[in-house]
């Protein structure tokens, strides 16, 4: 039972950024899904709906470089990754879509790595 509360609190934060959070094309929303072992991240243009980028642990350049590595490091990764791809296609500023989750840990891995990266937030 305790499964299902935090996947409904969690529903309920996503639903409340989502209300303030639109991506558009000049500023498109990266936005962060964590699952037990792995994380996602995908840059997207909400006005036509498109994915515009996306990187995970489960990419070929991330696992090379994931290996003995913990979680939070392997977040890094991802938001390195992210912030290089996105570059690579001309998106220099995004809004940061934490998917309801707390702003720390793995989700806070990735957005420093991102804007280290030469995203802004």
């Amino acid at each position: 039972m305790a499964e299902i509360e935090t996947r409904k609190a969690r529903k309920s934060r996503h639903d409340r950024v989502r209300a303030k959070v639109k991506g558009s094309s000049e500023r498109p929303r990266l936005c962060v899904f964590r699952s037990l072992s792995h994380i996602y991240a995908q840059i997207i243009d909400d006005v036509k709906g498109h994915t515009l980028a996306f990187a995970s642990t489960l990419d070929k350049e991330v696992n090379e470089q994931a290996d003995g590595k913990v979680k939070l490091e392997k977040a890094g990764l991802v938001g390195t990754l992210m912030a290089r791809r996105a570059l690579e296609i001309g998106i220099e500023q995004v809004v940061f879509d934490r998917g309801g989750y707390k702003y720390h840990g793995r989700v806070k891995a990735l957005a420093e790595a991102a804007r280290e990266g030469g995203l802004k937030f």
